[in-house]
């Protein structure tokens, strides 16, 4: 007990300042409730009822660490001779089993206890053996009244508790759904924004800093008065792009999602693409289409989207890392596959890159495995650039036992892969099916607890009024 004793004391200390302050009650309450009435009527066996008071104060702070030491040392109480730790007896048996589990460890503690009770009563009855039955007897009652109520109502509000927590855990879990539910809505609008921002400002942009450097050199040759506003043109296009590029980095987030197709867009046909080739074409470039495509073939409007993205991607890449470079744009395919690729040569000057955080190609790639495509990037043996994708024509995944054009084309050395960035987000666990809507199971429980321990206050109440009248305070 002593070991139990110095696990309470520090399990106290390290505990908060209110458990501190109401097991400092509890056990100043306990004491006493247990000593005080012994100073109005001296017992004649005085130092074991005061021995009695004090154990019955020790076991209140115990139950906390050792729930099981503390029923064991309540049975000794059911047998003393100070009345008044009746009363504390089953309040300490109460509050010891609800913190055993599981419930039937608990119930075999309980029955450990009623045997100490009949041992502890066999050995009292051998000084007095005529008065063995009756007080076998009487402490059964006790035993059943103080040991075996207390413990049943202990186990049922040890099971409430655990209904409790689940509910805690439940509703934990939906407040934390309900949150990441509108951070995942509001960071796919952001990156729908951002992506659009990215492909249509980003391509513009890119034309416009072209087009007003060459105006610059233009300028320079044939009206010098001008150069000061065609260099502020330029540099007011580059810093809009630095400026999108970082809008781009705060709205955008790891897993990229695609953005919300467009009812009615005709983008990514063949009209479409060659006017994306055309205005390359005005910067200067050298860009050449080779459309393929059987006119039989119908691609859906999500392929039609995202090979409309790869060439847009492709020729603004060009335009800013190898500008005047030779550009050749392929576009082919089948029913099944659609096969669309921009590869540009060396540039013929080499200049230093504008340099990007490569959201462009992640954003592609990102689309195209959405629509169960493949896209890869990278440079070619000839100091140039490629960038690839095959796309299943209807927009749909394809199965896997179609085949697969790339086998054909020709494979890119150093190729870079782009896999999407999403990160699984850990939350609370889902909750049960059984531990759903328990409030009815959780009163039941406490309900039923308190029925069960009201034969046990009737009966101490009747015990401490008798002994009250009496003026007798041993039992």
């Amino acid at each position: 007990m002593r070991r139990a004793a110095a696990e309470s004391w520090t399990a106290l200390r390290a505990a908060k300042r209110r458990t501190v302050v109401v097991e400092a009650l509890l056990f100043a309450l306990a004491a006493a409730f247990g000593l005080l009435p012994l100073l109005l009527a001296p017992p004649d066996r005085l130092v074991w009822a005061v021995v009695e008071g004090v154990w019955a104060a020790l076991l209140v702070p115990v139950r906390r660490a050792r729930p099981v030491a503390t029923v064991l040392g309540a049975s000794m109480l059911v047998v003393g001779d100070n009345v008044w730790t009746l009363a504390v007896a089953p309040l300490i048996v109460l509050s010891a089993t609800r913190r055993i589990a599981p419930p039937r460890r608990a119930w075999r503690v309980v029955g450990v206890a009623c045997a100490l009770v009949g041992a502890l009563t066999v050995a009292s009855g051998l000084v007095r053996p005529e008065a063995l039955p009756g007080e076998l007897a009487d402490n059964a009652v006790s035993a059943v009244l103080l040991l075996l109520l207390p413990a049943l109502a202990g186990t049922l509000l040890g099971r409430r508790r655990r209904l409790v927590n689940l509910l805690r855990e439940r509703n934990a879990y939906l407040e934390q759904a309900r949150m990441l539910t509108a951070v995942a809505a509001r960071m796919e609008e952001r990156t729908r924004i951002a992506g659009e921002m990215h492909d249509l400002l980003g391509h513009r942009l890119s034309l416009i800093s072209v087009h007003s450097g060459a105006l610059e050199l233009a300028a320079a040759r044939q009206a010098p008065a001008l150069v000061g506003q065609t260099e502020l043109l330029r540099t007011t296009a580059g810093t809009a792009m630095e400026e999108l590029r970082e809008i781009l980095g705060v709205l955008r987030r790891e897993d990229l999602t695609e953005p919300t197709d467009r009812t009615g867009d005709e983008r990514g046909t063949r009209d479409d693409i060659s006017a994306l080739v055309k205005e390359s074409q005005q910067t200067g470039s050298t860009v050449a289409l080779d459309w393929t495509v059987p006119d039989t073939v119908e691609a859906g409007l999500r392929t039609r989207q995202a090979l409309h993205r790869v060439v847009r991607e492709g020729l603004t890449n060009v335009l800013k890392h190898a500008s005047g470079a030779p550009t050749r744009v392929a576009v082919s395919g089948t029913d099944q596959w659609i096969e669309v690729s921009v590869t540009n040569e060396a540039p013929p000057v080499a200049a230093p890159s504008r340099g990007g955080n490569r959201s462009g190609l992640v954003g592609c790639q990102e689309r195209i495995s959405l629509l169960g495509g493949t896209f890869e990037a990278g440079a070619v043996p000839n100091g140039g650039f490629r960038m690839a994708a095959w796309l299943p024509a209807h927009g749909n995944r394809a199965p896997e036992s179609a085949a697969h054009p790339r086998t054909s084309a020709v494979t890119p050395v150093d190729t870079a892969r782009f896999q999407p960035g999403g990160t699984e987000q850990k939350g609370t666990r889902a909750p049960l099916p059984d531990e759903i809507l328990t409030w009815p199971r959780v009163l039941g429980s406490g309900c039923l607890a308190l029925l069960v321990v009201l034969p046990t206050v009737a009966f101490l109440v009747i015990l401490l009024a008798a002994a009250a009248l009496r003026g007798d305070f041993i039992w």
